[in-house]
């Protein structure tokens, strides 16, 4: 992308920070992405929506959006809703898609009718948390377990459950954030993550990152805060396993109906190597331990490229697809 075609994106809010739990990671992430697309010359500004109305958007002339907000309000669908009511094209996935992926529940159902390998879960709604029906649950599912809030992201909530003794203090932790809680079937192994970049036909997956936590907690304080998680990519996995988790991070992606770019997380069985996936995030994080930026350099493409492709596919719903639209 020249400097002709930089200046045609227009004036550029990069929403960030937000009312969510990950309101932090979303100041890192916003702050990453304003300054590679102001190093490009992109007319680039930061938005708060937690501190300003989205109607500032359109009364202040901003020609599309940056979605770097994480979690509730921002990756949810609400923000999209509300910015397809304003007209201003935004990056990501549309309301739909983003709604959905957001709810990991409503992910896997959708992900288990298409055939998709997913953890085997138990949902336990507000009214289904008894000290009797939370103490059933290991029983489905076996230990451990993992509970978490189904709409929260980060690893914010979230429990590996060892014993019966652990559910009661795990779920009460998850419905602190969430109303429902998500319980799901643990699988032993090694934690990937697939980006994908693109829409429909023209999505590619970007090369697979292979996750080593410390005593396996990848969890919200390795994720950002310290440098203990060793991060592979390329993955070291057999050419035909990442070529495996590469199909099926373009399928689950495709299936919810996700656009502009997403990542896959996903685990690797170790007893004989299935992939399983458990989650797609439609707004990953972009500091500076996140995934996409890392798979994208080992795909040869630089965090400001990077920054540059998500914002040059920035649409709407409502747009009408044009021959090629969504090619990265």
């Amino acid at each position: 992308m020249n400097a002709r075609q930089e200046n045609s994106l227009g004036k550029v809010a990069v929403l960030m920070g937000g009312s969510s739990a990950e309101r932090d990671v979303s100041i890192m992430s916003g702050t990453g992405v304003l300054g590679a697309l102001r190093s490009r010359g992109v007319d680039a500004h930061e938005f708060d929506p937690s501190k300003r109305p989205l109607v500032d958007l359109q009364r202040e002339g901003f020609s599309r959006c940056f979605i770097a907000l994480h979690g509730r309000h921002g990756e949810d669908g609400t923000v999209q809703g509300a910015l397809e009511l304003l007209g201003i094209p935004y990056t990501g996935s549309g309301v739909m898609a983003s709604s959905v992926a957001m709810d990991k529940v409503m992910t896997k159902r959708i992900w288990v009718a298409d055939g998709l390998p997913t953890p085997r879960y138990a949902r336990l709604a507000f009214d289904q948390q008894t000290l009797e029906q939370v103490r059933a649950v290991p029983d489905v599912l076996g230990l451990p377990l993992i509970v978490k809030p189904p709409r929260e992201g980060s690893s914010i909530g979230v429990t590996k459950v060892k014993g019966y003794s652990e559910m009661q203090e795990a779920v009460k932790l998850a419905a602190g954030y969430d109303a429902d809680v998500l319980c799901e079937e643990f699988i032993e192994g090694e934690e990937v993550t697939c980006a994908v970049l693109g829409t429909g036909q023209y999505a590619r997956a970007l090369p697979v990152v292979r996750i080593a936590a410390p005593d396996g907690a990848y969890d919200y304080q390795n994720k950002y805060f310290t440098d203990d998680v060793k991060y592979h990519c390329p993955s070291g996995l057999p050419p035909e396993l990442e070529s495996e988790i590469q199909h099926l991070s373009l399928a689950a992606y495709r299936t919810l109906g996700c656009r502009g770019w997403g990542r896959a997380d996903l685990m690797i069985r170790a007893s004989d190597r299935k992939p399983f996936l458990l989650e797609m995030n439609t707004s990953p994080g972009m500091t500076s331990h996140s995934l996409v930026p890392m798979s994208a350099r080992a795909a040869g493409i630089s965090y400001e490229d990077l920054c540059l492709q998500v914002l040059a596919s920035a649409t709407l719903d409502s747009a009408k697809p044009t021959q090629g639209e969504g090619q990265p």
